[in-house]
């Protein structure tokens, strides 16, 4: 069985990554998302299991003590982790799968994954994030300029990354989504396994 692939997906909060990695899920049913651990309290109409696996942060460290994190990261206070043995049983079955994590936590993954496609969602100017951040109504002033300070570290990091994709326009903005998933499944280490039985008879004559 073909190995599945692993997208590796990063953003600033506040660039639109998340909507675009749900608009994307549901063009392409055959990409999973991966559910991380986090130890922060489930925000209103996140289901444990589905959006996250809440767990408390006694229970996080024991976790990260034995290893089963692929990846872990502290974020604005809380714990955040993905299962090491889940996604590679995942990619050994086949199956597609997407992260959505952190700069920090998408270099420890592309060091146990080295073919796993790397994208950074990058906003179209400085100026429009912090309106989007403003127009959630989530946020004080004081932990806007929080997410901002850390939005510009963030930022610093997008050239280590495989693909920026600029969210300006929303839906230009999944088409180039789209066009990155499908160019990385037509490479030629991909398709030579998925394609091998007909190499073969082309082999035969």
């Amino acid at each position: 069985m073909n190995p599945g692939s692993l997208y590796v997906v990063s953003a600033p909060s506040g660039a639109g990554k998340t909507s675009l990695v749900k608009a994307l899920l549901q063009k392409d049913p055959a990409i999973r998302l991966s559910v991380s651990y986090t130890t922060r309290a489930p925000r209103p109409g996140e289901t444990n299991g589905v959006d996250y696996h809440f767990v408390g942060v006694e229970e996080f460290r024991q976790m990260a003590a034995r290893g089963e994190f692929l990846e872990s990261a502290e974020v604005y206070g809380n714990h955040y982790g993905t299962s090491r043995a889940w996604i590679a049983g995942e990619i050994a079955g086949g199956r597609d799968l997407l992260l959505e994590i952190d700069w920090q936590g998408a270099a420890q993954v592309k060091q146990h994954f080295p073919e796993a496609v790397t994208l950074f969602i990058l906003p179209p100017s400085i100026e429009a994030l912090r309106e989007r951040l403003s127009n959630r109504g989530q946020d004080s002033r004081e932990v806007i300029d929080k997410r901002m300070a850390a939005a510009r570290d963030d930022i610093s990091h997008a050239a280590e990354f495989e693909y920026i994709i600029v969210n300006d326009d929303f839906d230009q903005a999944l088409l180039d989504f789209l066009a990155v998933v499908r160019a990385s499944r037509l490479v030629t280490a991909r398709q030579t396994r998925r394609l091998a039985p007909l190499f073969e008879r082309f082999s035969q004559g």
